[in-house]
Formats: C-alpha cells, sequence, structure tokens
C-alpha cells in the first residue's frame, strides 16, 4: 500500500476535489471551489518525495527528471483514481491531485440540458466543450462518451494525457490511447486514428495547431470529434482555434471549421446558494447555418448576438444561463456577480427574489438602448 492511499482515501470521503501536496505546509483540499487544510501538520520534502516515487513509474519519473513537471494517472486500489500533475516549484517537490469520480456520471446528474444528448446521435463534426481547468469538461465529456457507449453500436477512441475516466464496453467498444505511454503526441495518435476505424473520437485537449488541424479533418472526413480547449467562451474558442493558423492556412481551416463545428459548450461551476455543492453554468453555441456563415465571413464577432437570438435551437449565453440560476434561487447574486460578462441582468434578477415591500424600494432597471 503506498503512503498516499491513506491521505486520499481521506480527502475522497470529504468530498473534495483536489489535493494540493507542498512542503512546509498541511495537505490542501479544494472542496466545493474552495481551499482549505485538510490537517494541521506540514509535510517534508523528505516524505513528499517518498509519497509521490512510490506512485509514479519509470517512464513518469524520466518525464519528471526531462521536463520537471509530469501528468500522469493512479488508482488507489479498488477504491478510486486520481490524476495527478507532479512538478518542481521554489520550495521544491509537489503535486496537484484531481480525483476522479469512482464512477461516470450520468448527463441528468450532472445537469446537461436534454438537448445537449442530440450531440451523441450525429454521425459526424465537431464537439468543443470548452472552460478554465476545474469546471468539469471531463466530467461532461465522460457523460456524454458513456450515453453512446449504452445507446449505440460503435468504436469510440479516447485520445487523453492521461486518461481519466475509464470505460467498459456495452453496446459499443472503447479503445483508450494515453499520450506519452501509447503514443508520443495528441497529433500522432490522431494521425493514426484515421487508420483505426473510430466512429467516435474523443481529444482530451487540443493544445496545437497540428492537433486542431488533424480534428477537422477527422470532423470533415466522417468522425464525430469531442475536444476540449481552455477558453473561457464559445466565441472565443472560435477565434482560438483560427487565430492558431496564419495566411492562407487559416483561410482553409476557416472554411473546413465552418463546415464541421457542431456545438461550443462553454462551463462554470458555481457554488449552490446553500451551500450544498456546485452546480453548472452552460454557454451552448449550436453550429447552425448562420453560425457557419458568420465563422466563414469573417464576423465572429457576432457569435454571442446569435446565441442570445437563437434559444429555439438550443442555444444560450452564459450570462443568460447564470441569470437563470439566480432567478431560480440556486445560485445567489454575489456568487453569479464574478462569472458575469454584463451584470445588468442581475438587477432584474435580484428584485425576482425580493417581497414586495422590498422590490419597492430597488432601483428601476435600466432599459437598453
Amino acid at each position: 500500500m503506498a503512503r498516499i492511499d491513506a491521505l486520499l482515501e481521506i480527502v475522497h470521503k470529504q468530498g473534495a476535489s483536489d489535493l494540493h501536496i507542498r512542503p512546509g505546509s498541511p495537505p490542501m483540499v479544494r472542496i466545493n471551489g474552495q481551499i482549505e487544510p485538510l490537517t494541521g501538520s506540514s509535510i517534508s520534502q523528505e516524505l513528499i518525495q517518498l509519497m509521490l516515487g512510490e506512485i509514479m513509474d519509470t517512464d513518469a519519473r524520466a518525464r519528471l527528471e526531462r521536463d520537471h513537471d509530469v501528468d500522469f494517472a493512479y488508482e488507489v486500489p479498488g477504491s478510486l483514481r486520481v490524476r495527478c500533475n507532479v512538478f518542481h516549484h521554489h520550495m521544491g517537490l509537489a503535486a496537484a491531485v484531481r480525483v476522479l469520480p469512482s464512477r461516470i456520471l450520468t448527463t441528468e446528474e450532472i445537469g446537461l440540458p436534454t438537448q445537449l444528448l442530440q450531440l451523441t446521435t450525429l454521425k459526424r463534426g465537431l464537439v468543443v466543450v470548452t472552460g478554465p481547468p476545474g469546471s468539469g469538461k471531463s466530467t461532461t465529456l465522460a457523460a456524454l462518451l458513456d450515453h453512446i457507449n449504452h445507446h449505440q453500436r460503435k468504436h469510440i477512441l479516447t485520445i487523453e494525457d492521461p486518461i481519466e475516466y475509464r470505460h467498459n464496453n456495452h453496446q459499443s467498444i472503447i479503445t483508450h490511447r494515453e499520450v506519452g505511454k501509447h503514443s508520443p503526441s495528441f497529433a500522432r495518435a490522431l494521425r493514426a486514428a484515421l487508420r483505426e476505424d473510430p466512429d467516435v473520437i474523443m481529444i482530451g485537449e487540443m493544445r496545437d495547431a497540428e492537433t486542431m488541424a488533424l480534428a477537422l479533418t477527422a470532423a470533415a472526413t466522417g468522425q464525430l470529434v469531442f475536444a476540449t480547449l481552455h477558453t473561457p467562451s464559445a466565441s472565443q474558442t472560435v477565434d482560438r482555434i483560427l487565430d492558431s493558423f496564419d495566411g492562407e492556412r487559416q483561410t482553409q481551416v476557416r472554411v473546413m471549421l465552418a463546415d464541421s463545428l457542431r456545438c461550443v459548450v462553454a462551463q462554470r461551476l458555481l457554488q449552490r446558494a446553500d451551500g450544498h455543492g456546485r452546480v453548472l453554468g452552460l454557454e451552448v453555441l449550436v453550429g447552425t447555418y448562420a453560425v457557419a456563415a458568420l465563422v466563414r465571413e469573417r464576423k465572429t464577432y457576432q457569435l454571442t448576438s446569435v446565441m442570445q437570438t437563437g434559444r429555439k435551437e438550443g442555444m444560450q449565453t452564459l450570462d443568460d444561463a447564470i441569470t437563470k440560476l439566480v432567478r431560480e434561487g440556486t445560485v445567489s447574486p454575489e456568487e453569479a456577480a464574478a462569472y458575469l460578462a454584463n451584470r445588468d441582468p442581475l438587477g432584474g434578477a435580484m428584485r425576482a427574489q425580493q417581497p414586495a415591500a422590498v422590490q419597492a424600494q430597488l432601483p428601476p432597471r435600466a432599459e437598453a438602448a
């Protein structure tokens, strides 16, 4: 039994999402988005080296030595799996450990709108899930893939660094490939994927232009491709992909993206007003003909307007989604304010939550020009 196993068991039982280990301070955990100490005792550099050394294989140790940081997955036998990032910093060796759910959550459990299940029925195209680290992108993708696995006869290929969720075969067959172990890079694994007869490809992260180009090629040639990016909004996701290319190459990619983009889901996890966990806030851009035209014509600055008027197609802005959570009382206005691009709608949402006598004292909501 590795020394870190008992610590991870405590982290898991407390419902924490992350564990931070660094010398000279106690282990810190993230619970419902907030960092707090797990114990009162500090950990020494020597103990950290022992704990982390026990769970790294030869390849992980070599990558840490070469690159000064390494990502890998670790499993407490029969209990839980975690994603580890081990790195050197000014105090020595440290680690950030993400606890992975013991089972794959369903789309209903994580709060995905039912219309997003339509993405699982697509024959081809590109679906991008975006958001900052820790916003649940991997969980969302795992739920969508699990739905395909239980309802369709497909070959699903995942390319990750490291493998986070392990799917068992149900109606579909699942192939997991890990960058660093099973392929030297995302791009190399994607090139090989086109010869491995997949129906669905999941790319853990589109990190560079080559990976983006290969993802678009796969989406255009008959595969359904799910991928992630670390971008804050749907429109910035489109711009990020396009800005990764220059000159004539960008023109070609613009056409490919316009034809292949099926959906961008930008998500945030917000603290519930009752303090019991977090709730998902989603921005949804659907690849309609209007969206394709804007991408093709270099008018991506108009994508937000399309989302505001595209509710019939299942679109919504993040501001609209969060404001709805405030109106329902699920999220407090104070929590919501940190995530909104435009705070004006909060006036109406706050008013809807107040008793009539209090509403009369609130300032009138400014009307849009």
